[in-house]
Formats: C-alpha cells, structure tokens, sequence
C-alpha cells in the first residue's frame, strides 16, 4: 500500500534573499541533527525544487503525517544561513500540493467562500405561555 504524505508549506523571512541551495542544506542539518538519519529516512521527507518561489521564499516539504510535527521543530530550529539571520515560518500543513498552494495565496483568507452553500434556517416560532389559575391544574 502506497503511503500517504503531507505537504509543510513554509517561508523563509530574511533581510535578503536566500538561494534554494542554501535553505536545501540548513534544512537537512537540521532534521539529521534532530531526528537522526534512520528517523530521516523514515520519514520520506523531500524539499520540492520545482516549488521553490524565489521571489517569495516560500516552499514546500513532503512528509509522512507521522513526522510533520519533527519536521516544523527542525525548521524553528535554524536561524542563521551563512552570515544571515533567518526564521523559518510553517504556514500550513495540506494533503495535496494544490490546496497548499491555493490557501497560502497573497491576501487569500484560507476560505473558498464562492464554494460555500448558504443554509437557511427556519423561522422561529414563538408560543405564548398560558397562564396558570387552579382552574387548568388537576389536583391528583
């Protein structure tokens, strides 16, 4: 059975633009350093080339769903590339590349809203409460 996987989408906010290569080798530093080599290959994590976005410093990690959460530890864990100070942001978690790439859009809530039915609810009725005399209560 093929295994499932998880999409980390992350960015890079730094004071001047990282290389690819750069963010690929402090990435792998540090989840050899926390999860060790075995937990590594386990967890078939892969960095994306192909959705790097330069401009951006945005990207997206391949992960077992059982690892995701080492995977975000070993990026809070770096903060420095070469002489530059970086933090590493995990802005989402999704199961397919697209809604990854879709909920993490510029000005984009995370929400379809054109896609979202409306239900409308039913009118409440309001009942008038009688009022109690000795005439309308039974005696036992």
């Amino acid at each position: 059975m093929r295994e499932s996987r998880r999409y980390v989408v992350f960015r890079v906010i730094s004071e001047e633009r990282v290389d690819y290569d750069h963010v690929r080798d402090a990435l792998w530093n540090s989840m050899t350093h926390w999860i060790g080599e075995a937990g590594l290959a386990r967890s078939g994590t892969r960095l994306i080339r192909n959705l790097w976005n330069q401009r951006e410093q945005k990207g997206f990690i391949q992960v077992s769903p059982r690892y995701v959460d080492a995977v975000k530890v070993a990026m809070g864990l770096i903060h420095q590339i070469g002489d530059q100070r970086v933090i590493f942001q995990s802005m989402r978690v999704s199961g397919t590349i697209k809604s990854g790439k879709d909920k993490t859009r510029p000005g984009d809530s995370g929400k379809k809203a054109a896609g979202k039915k409306s239900v409308a609810k039913a009118p409440v009725r309001k009942v008038a409460a009688k009022k109690v005399t000795s005439k309308n209560v039974s005696k036992r």
